[in-house]
């Protein structure tokens, strides 16, 4: 839907949840349902924009849809010869039912329980975040194709294989029993942070941001957090990623390069943004209990809050990130505070907590953690070992950007001619 106008794009993608949901609760077929809407989303993205959005937008597309899920029953129902089967027993109009404003279930939104449904527990993460995009944000399989590098046919087979899994599941659009839904909803908010990230620093490729992804998923934190406004974590992770994407316009250069945090031009980060995310956190962290991606948030805050990086309250991060590790072990989290206890106590106490971490099997080659021992290792002035850990953390990512940025700062400083103390 790239070509169509961005108010119409927006439009039907925040109708996209809503009549997915109308049909899967009308039809109880969330396979076909799903189909059936993307090719009503199709239809919409190609005829509004000559013959303008109709005065009821939700109900055209809940009517077209429908129609297309009944032709679909219809054709596979003649192709395997099953005459007699509910779908061609039933009249078109009555499967098809009255446009949706005529129908008082339309104004119902389903978006929470599809949000759910998407997040199924029988999907492995990545389908989670593949059917979420495209049921719940509305995405085409070729847009998610390709924020996340691959090709179309694999990404189709992957959101049909998570509808197989869902359909054979018996999954409903529902939402959980009050005892399951608090677990649900972590699992949901992980689907969205693991879509932030992805979109906000790219695994793979040759561009260091997939902006279509982080923007998405602010646009579904946002929904969920209008569903379930009374929920912290959410508000957490809401002003997590607002804080976090301010900074998207700095952290690139003219040629698409990487510039690290302290060395970014906080002029051109996004102030609106930043007031939000700041304005959210200071509302949520009083209300009740804590997690972690309001602790979060509350890092980027003193982050984002700092005029420049040499005016970072770095012994309030570091309380922050000793905070964070509270709620269980996690290497990043203890990456993150080892830079923090360098700037607090010196770059010797960060190296010495880096080695301990090291003995972590998924972190001992990690190029995070080796551009992280780089950076200790230049502040202490060893030139030598730290071009050597740049060099080798660079070999070891597969960001493109990050690459060079890591190869650049080895060259830069093995042409300084320091020496190691």
């Amino acid at each position: 839907m790239s070509s169509v106008p961005h108010t119409v794009e927006d439009l039907l993608r925040e109708l996209a949840p809503q009549v997915l949901g109308t049909l899967v609760r009308r039809y109880a077929s969330f396979d076909e349902a799903e189909d059936a809407v993307q090719e009503a989303l199709l239809a919409a993205a190609l005829q509004w924009p000559k013959d303008g959005v109709p005065e009821n937008p939700r109900g055209w597309l809940v009517t077209v849809a429908g129609r297309r899920l009944v032709d679909q029953v219809r054709s596979e129902a003649a192709r395997r010869r099953r005459e007699d089967s509910h779908a061609l027993a039933t009249p078109q109009s009555a499967l098809i039912g009255p446009p949706a404003d005529e129908r008082p279930e339309a104004d119902r939104d389903d978006s929470l329980a599809l949000l759910f449904l998407c997040c199924h527990p029988a999907l492995s993460p990545s389908s989670r975040i593949a059917l979420t995009l495209r049921a719940v944000g509305g995405l085409t399989t070729a847009q998610i194709a390709a924020a996340f590098l691959v090709p179309e046919s694999t990404m189709a087979q992957r959101i049909s294989r998570a509808k197989q899994t869902i359909k054979a599941a018996d999954g409903t659009l529902a939402l959980p029993a009050e005892t399951d839904r608090a677990e649900r909803l972590g699992e949901v908010r992980h689907v969205l942070y693991l879509v932030f990230n992805e979109g906000y620093t790219a695994s793979n490729g040759d561009d260091l941001t997939a902006p279509e992804l982080s923007t998405e998923a602010i646009r579904l934190t946002r929904l969920l957090h209008r569903l379930v406004p009374d929920d912290g974590e959410t508000a957490g992770l809401l002003a997590l990623m607002l804080l976090t994407d301010a900074r998207r316009p700095a952290r690139t250069g003219p040629h698409g390069e990487l510039v690290p945090l302290g060395e970014q031009d906080r002029g051109r980060w996004d102030a609106a943004l930043v007031a939000e995310g700041v304005a959210l956190i200071s509302r949520t962290l009083p209300r009740g209990q804590v997690g972690p991606y309001q602790v979060q948030a509350a890092i980027a805050a003193v982050h984002d809050e700092a005029p420049d990086a040499d005016a970072t309250d770095w012994p309030q991060i570091l309380a922050l990130y000793e905070l964070l590790e509270r709620f269980g072990p996690n290497p990043m989290v203890t990456l993150n505070r080892a830079v923090a206890v360098a700037m607090v106590h010196g770059p010797d106490a960060g190296l010495e907590l880096l080695a301990a971490l090291a003995q972590d099997k998924r972190m001992a080659k990690h190029h995070r953690l080796l551009a992280t021992r780089a950076h200790l290792l230049e502040l202490r002035g060893e030139t030598g070992r730290a071009t050597d850990a740049y060099r080798e953390a660079a070999r070891r990512t597969t960001s493109a950007p990050e690459r060079r940025h890591l190869t650049d700062r080895a060259r830069r400083l093995e042409a300084s001619g320091g020496t190691d103390a």
